[in-house]
C-alpha cells in the first residue's frame, strides 16, 4: 500500500461530510430522534462550523468526540 504523502482538498471535504454523517448517527443513538431531523440543525450549529473550517482540524476527531460536542453546544 502507497504511503499517502499529503492529503487533498477533495479528500478533506470528504473526510469532513463522512464525520457530518457519523456524527448525526452518532447523535441520534444517544438522543433517539431522527436523523433526517437531526441533520439541519447539527449543519446550522456551532460545531458544525468549526468542523467545516478546515484549520481546525476537527475532522480529525472521531464521530464520538464531535458528537459530544453539538451536544453539549446545544446544551
Amino acid at each position: 500500500m502507497d504511503k499517502l504523502e499529503t492529503v487533498t482538498e477533495e479528500q478533506k471535504k470528504y473526510a469532513i461530510d463522512a464525520m457530518v454523517t457519523l456524527a448525526v448517527d452518532e447523535i441520534a443513538l444517544e438522543t433517539g430522534e431522527d436523523t433526517m431531523s437531526i441533520l439541519p440543525k447539527f449543519i446550522a450549529s456551532k460545531t458544525a462550523e468549526i468542523l467545516y473550517d478546515e484549520s481546525s482540524k476537527l475532522w480529525w476527531n472521531g464521530p464520538a468526540y464531535i458528537a459530544e460536542m453539538y451536544l453539549a453546544e446545544k446544551q
